[in-house]
C-alpha cells in the first residue's frame, strides 16, 4: 500500500440549513429537509422581543432524543451573545457554534473557555475579520473552520456583486488551508426562488475553492448538493490518478501526459470520498443550471 492510501476520506458537509431559533416547529420539520447539518439561529432571524423564548427553546430542543440520537442531523446554534453560549453549552444535542461576527482571535478564547470541547465556527464579516482571518482561524483548537458572512461583509466593503467579493473568498480559503482546516463553505444565497443564480454562484465560489454551502430555505438544498459534488469526469479522472498512485509512492505520468504527485493524488482521494455520497442526497430534488 503506498502512502496515497492514507489520506483522510471522511466525508465533509456540503449543506448547511438555517432556521429560526423562534420556531422550534420548523426547526424539527428542518432535521428531515436532507440537510448535512442544521444551524438554529439566534441572531439575524430572531426579532430582540423573542431572543430570550428562542434561547429557551433552542436548549429544550437539544435535550430532545431526537437531536441527542447517534444518528441525528448534527445541530449547530448561530449564538447572538454570551447568554447563549453559557445556557447551550454541554447540551447533549449541540454539535457547534456559529460566532457571527468575530473580529480577532481574543472572541474566539472567550467563547472557547465558557464552552470548552465544543467544535467553533467564526463567521467573519467585516474587512478587520478578513485581514485577521488565519489568527482566527488558528486562535484555538476548537475551531473546525472558518466561513464569511457576505452580507455584513458587502455593506462594509462597499461592494454590489459577487466579484467584489472573490478576494475576500480567496483570502479566507487560503487561511483555512493554511490552518489545517477544511475548505470554508459558502455564505447564503438571499433569494430562494433564484435556483438558476443559485447555481451559478455556487460554481464560482467551488473555483475558488469553497467547499458547500449555507442555506435558508430546503429547495435550495438539491441545487448545492449537486453544484459542489464531483462530475463524472472528474470521478473518472481521480480514479485513474488513485490507480496509478498505488503502484509507485513517487512522482509518475500517466499515459495521457498529466503528472502525478502526492498532491495530485491527496486532491484525487478527496475527490472520490466526496463521490460517495449517498445516492440518495445525489438524486434529490431537481438541478440547476
Amino acid at each position: 500500500m503506498s502512502s496515497y492510501d492514507t489520506y483522510d476520506t471522511t466525508p465533509v458537509p456540503l449543506t448547511w440549513l438555517y432556521v429560526p431559533g423562534d420556531r422550534p416547529e420548523v426547526v424539527l420539520k428542518a432535521l428531515g429537509a436532507g440537510a448535512d447539518v442544521v444551524i438554529v439561529d439566534l441572531e439575524d432571524a430572531v426579532a430582540p422581543g423573542r431572543k430570550e423564548y428562542a434561547r429557551s427553546a433552542t436548549a429544550e430542543l437539544l435535550t430532545d432524543p431526537v437531536t441527542c440520537a447517534e444518528d441525528a442531523v448534527p445541530v449547530h446554534v448561530r449564538v447572538h451573545g454570551e447568554d447563549d453560549v453559557r445556557a447551550l453549552a454541554g447540551l447533549p444535542g449541540l454539535s457547534g457554534i456559529r460566532l457571527p461576527k468575530v473580529t480577532h482571535a481574543a472572541s474566539v478564547h472567550h467563547v472557547a473557555a465558557l464552552a470548552p470541547g465544543v467544535a467553533l465556527y467564526p463567521l467573519l464579516e467585516s474587512a478587520l475579520a478578513i485581514e485577521h482571518a488565519y489568527s482566527i482561524a488558528t486562535a484555538h483548537h476548537d475551531v473546525r473552520g472558518i466561513a464569511i458572512g457576505e452580507s455584513d461583509l458587502r455593506a462594509d466593503l462597499g461592494v454590489r456583486d459577487d466579484v467584489g467579493l472573490d478576494w475576500s473568498r480567496s483570502r479566507v480559503v487560503v487561511a483555512a488551508r493554511a490552518a489545517g482546516l477544511e475548505p470554508p463553505t459558502q455564505s447564503v444565497f438571499p433569494d430562494v426562488r433564484d435556483l438558476d443564480g443559485l447555481w451559478a454562484s455556487c460554481g464560482r465560489g467551488r473555483a475558488l475553492g469553497m467547499l458547500g454551502r449555507a442555506a435558508i430555505h430546503p429547495r435550495q438544498l438539491p441545487v448545492i448538493e449537486r453544484a459542489f459534488r464531483p462530475t463524472d469526469q472528474e470521478l473518472e479522472a481521480a480514479e485513474e490518478i488513485v490507480a496509478a498512485a498505488r503502484t509507485d509512492a513517487g512522482a509518475l505520468a500517466l499515459p495521457d501526459g498529466r503528472f502525478v504527485d502526492a498532491a495530485v493524488a491527496a486532491a484525487a482521494h478527496r475527490t472520490l470520498a466526496l463521490g460517495r455520497r449517498t445516492a440518495a442526497s445525489a438524486g434529490a430534488g431537481a438541478s440547476a443550471g
